[in-house]
């Protein structure tokens, strides 16, 4: 692995997270930022002072090609900062969720991707949560899914209150809670049926406040959702097998209700991984650079996914 070199693009709250991931793996890497304020901020929380002034600059400067890149910026940021290390001629390129603001920019992102022989995928670093580990293997155990079902209300009353670019918050349900519903579907497989009811609305949110929905996924387990973001409640995610209930709340635990019983328990599961950097993402990290990319979300999957969350969040 350190014969490999990891460019990181942002200095952001993201970028701190994927530094403390850096600072204790044997990787070859330098952190890319913008303005001096967030570098500055940057070094502070994590003792690296990154390069400012940006990607284009910093190329100017630096001709040679990572092995990999991360893209680690704000939603409105993430398509032009791929697309530049893409003509830069960076081959394995990893971007945070939901890999750009606006579907005609992953798109753009995809055909030159093709063009230049790019691999690009979309971090959602709750496929590599410990719980999420430990429940894929107790559902081979049992047999499979019965059902599923998931709820992604988010805290509406603060998210109202943040400033955000254009664009953010109205399409909330993608560049947020598709974390969830990403999650559900990698589980239980993507949906061949759809049936959705959006209600309501938000000042913040035109398009929904209440989604309710189900369906049928390619594995053939039936699947349901309810959130309502004008009302109290968390994210969750719930897996049935013939054998246990797995519960997921909050995603990073994992709680069972075994047959014959109405006892919730603690799963015993080693969580110190997750316990010491941002969950799920120094398993996510490591399996990006070493191209084990399996349970990682590839840029073609999320553009299908994108009708997903669109029909659910009633965007037009």
């Amino acid at each position: 692995m350190n014969s490999k070199e990891v460019w990181i693009i942002g200095a952001g709250p993201m970028a701190i997270e994927y530094a403390e991931v850096m600072k204790d793996s044997k990787i070859n890497f330098k952190f890319i930022g913008r303005s001096k304020q967030s570098a500055e901020n940057f070094k502070a929380k994590t003792g690296i002072m990154p390069f400012q002034g940006g990607l284009k600059n910093f190329i100017k400067t630096n001709k040679e090609v990572p092995s990999h890149a991360i893209v680690a910026v704000g939603h409105p940021e993430l398509a032009e900062q791929t697309l530049v290390l893409i003509k830069h001629g960076v081959k394995n390129i990893l971007v945070e969720k939901p890999g750009a603001l606006y579907l005609e920019d992953l798109i753009k992102i995809q055909n030159s991707s093709k063009m230049l022989n790019s691999n690009i995928l979309i971090a959602y670093n709750r496929r590599f949560f410990q719980s999420v580990n430990k429940a894929k293997d107790i559902i081979l155990e049992d047999g499979g899914l019965l059902s599923a079902h998931f709820e992604f209300t988010e805290l509406s009353n603060i998210i109202e209150k943040l400033i955000k670019p254009e664009g953010v918050k109205e399409s909330w349900l993608i560049g947020n809670s598709s974390h969830v519903i990403d999650l559900a579907f990698y589980i239980a497989g993507r949906p061949t049926s759809l049936n959705s009811f959006v209600y309501g609305s938000l000042d913040w949110h035109k398009s929904g406040s209440i989604f309710l929905g189900n369906g049928l996924t390619e594995n053939n387990v039936p699947y349901s959702y309810h959130s309502n973001w004008r009302a109290p409640g968390r994210w969750s995610l719930e897996f049935m097998t013939q054998n246990n209930r797995l519960i997921f709340r909050p995603m990073e635990k994992l709680q069972i209700i075994k047959a014959g019983s109405f006892e919730m328990e603690e799963c015993d599961i080693d969580y110190s991984v997750d316990e010491n950097y941002k969950p799920g993402l120094y398993k996510q990290t490591h399996a990006f650079i070493n191209d084990d990319h399996l349970n990682i979300c590839s840029i073609e999957d999320q553009v299908k996914n994108w009708s997903i969350y669109n029909k659910i969040a009633s965007y037009s």
